[in-house]
């Protein structure tokens, strides 16, 4: 008869797909029991589904995941329907007496776990959570009042100040898996496209070992001059490690302690690096702020703002999904998006801003559209940061903000080169005239080979008029601040 100390322990891999600082992971080791890595693609009722772009990523980092557990004697067992019923499966097939995880905060995640280890421990399965994916876990930040924190600056500076660093671990040297589990074959899942493969221009590595590469890159060059590099978008000044945070291919912490100890170091200015962990910790806000209000992925976190007139225009929706708004940077945002399932952090704001405040569409729309595109689309991140620009969430860009988007051009694409990668029908138009080509003389954009209405579109609004339409709309939500500038 089988002891309690000779069951498997069930690792659940979720959004940790990696073996170096898994707690979880960490934790089923120390038993010294054999492990059984899983990962369960639940689609089914009440689970949020991942958009085509996530699915791409996620194909790739559990064939890297599987990769680096082989290496180590083990293997990773893939299941494809709802999530307890296929851990139930395992259990039975091997017996297993645990089942170890690092935890999804997500609202809907959260409370699926909660039951599924309620159950499972009702019938004799210990299930242990862990904190692998954020730098504290949520409801251990709170305010004066014990309630969560709404503005960023104080949740940062708590944050910070009762977050320590994880131990840092390097997996298991070998793992024990049994021979006998069967597994789905990956590729008939099906998660990367086809009947048209159009992620020919998505340039990434996914994975932990992609994760690692990305960190150290960017600590050797774009973190020297974070602050600003990362408001120019032709600068490779970003980190883009947000897709292996989002699928947890390496730690946070591990993040932050390589910027900090490049600043130890001296090899950057403690002043970037420390604009470095400001943004992890942007990121850690909304999850806090999703967690404890989770009413926000589908509602306006200031709920006068869900009484917003949206306009129903799905030609100028189409039109900007397209990156065929007449705007330059606009578009060269929405065409770097589709291409590569990424857009800079700076343009990510000025395209919100078009939606929301020149076409006075719902950001809903906009947060659907980056959820199916983006590789990095979390959910938290991404519903906080299209409120923030809709001037509906927590510590929300003033309502009034309307960036316009020529100027945003002029000013963080001086010299056009995002916008000539991106549009290149506007490639021959001089600087002066590039961010507004409508405004060019005829001589000038006969020379460029533009003709505006055939080439390239003209301007789906005037940007004076759409925000002044904005405000005026904005004037109709019940305890919206009346005063506003550009």
């Amino acid at each position: 008869m089988t002891t309690e100390a000779e069951r498997p322990v069930i690792v659940w891999f979720r959004q940790d797909l990696r073996l170096a600082d898994n707690p979880a992971l960490t934790h089923a080791a120390e038993t010294g029991r054999a492990i059984i890595p899983v990962y369960i693609l639940d689609q089914g009722p009440g689970v949020r589904p991942m958009g085509a772009a996530s699915l791409w990523w996620l194909d790739k980092s559990l064939r890297a995941l599987d990769a680096t557990l082989r290496a180590r004697g083990s293997r990773l067992i893939l299941r494809r329907g709802d999530s307890e019923a296929e851990l139930r499966r395992v259990i039975e097939e091997t017996g297993a007496g645990a089942v170890f995880m690092n935890r999804l905060f997500e609202p809907d995640a959260f409370a699926r776990d909660a039951d599924i280890a309620h159950a499972l421990q009702a019938e004799g399965v210990a299930c242990k959570g862990f904190n692998g994916t954020l730098l504290h876990r949520p409801g251990g930040v709170l305010n004066g009042s014990g309630l969560p924190y709404k503005v960023f600056t104080p949740f940062l500076k708590a944050l910070l100040a009762v977050a320590s660093p994880s131990p840092q671990t390097a997996g298991p040297a070998a793992i024990d898996t049994p021979q006998a589990v069967a597994s789905d074959d990956i590729d008939a899942w099906g998660l990367h496209p086809s009947r048209p493969d159009w992620s020919g221009g998505f340039d990434w590595q996914p994975g932990e070992i992609g994760a690692a590469a990305a960190l150290a890159a960017f600590v050797g060059t774009g973190l020297k001059s974070y602050s600003t590099g990362r408001d120019r978008p032709a600068e490779p000044a970003t980190s883009r490690l947000s897709p292996h945070l989002h699928f947890g291919e390496i730690s946070p912490w591990r993040a932050v302690e390589a910027a900090r100890q490049a600043a130890a170091d001296g090899r950057v200015p403690a002043a970037e690096a420390d604009k470095f962990v400001a943004e992890i910790g942007w990121r850690e806000f909304s999850a806090h702020l999703l967690h404890a209000f989770p009413q926000m992925t589908d509602r306006a976190f200031r709920p006068e703002y869900d009484a917003m007139p949206w306009r129903d225009d799905p030609a100028g929706l189409s039109a900007w999904k397209q990156g065929r708004t007449g705007y330059p940077v606009v578009d060269a945002g929405m065409r770097e998006l589709w291409a590569t399932g990424f857009m800079h952090n700076r343009v990510r704001m000025i395209v919100a801003s078009f939606l929301i405040k020149h076409l006075l569409i719902d950001w809903r729309e906009g947060e659907a559209w980056f959820r199916d595109t983006l590789v990095d689309a979390d959910l938290a991140s991404n519903v906080q940061n299209w409120q923030w620009v809709a001037g509906s969430g927590a510590d929300a860009s003033p309502y009034f903000r309307i960036f316009n988007p020529v100027t945003q051009g002029e000013k963080f694409d001086a010299d056009g080169r995002y916008v000539r990668r991106w549009v290149p029908e506007l490639g021959r138009l001089p600087d002066k005239w590039l961010h507004a080509p409508w405004t060019a003389p005829t001589e000038v954009l006969r020379r460029a080979g533009v003709a505006l209405g055939r080439d390239y579109p003209q301007p789906l609004v005037d940007h004076a008029v759409a925000r002044q339409r904005a405000l005026d709309a904005l004037k109709t939500v019940s305890g919206a601040r009346q005063t506003g500038e550009d």
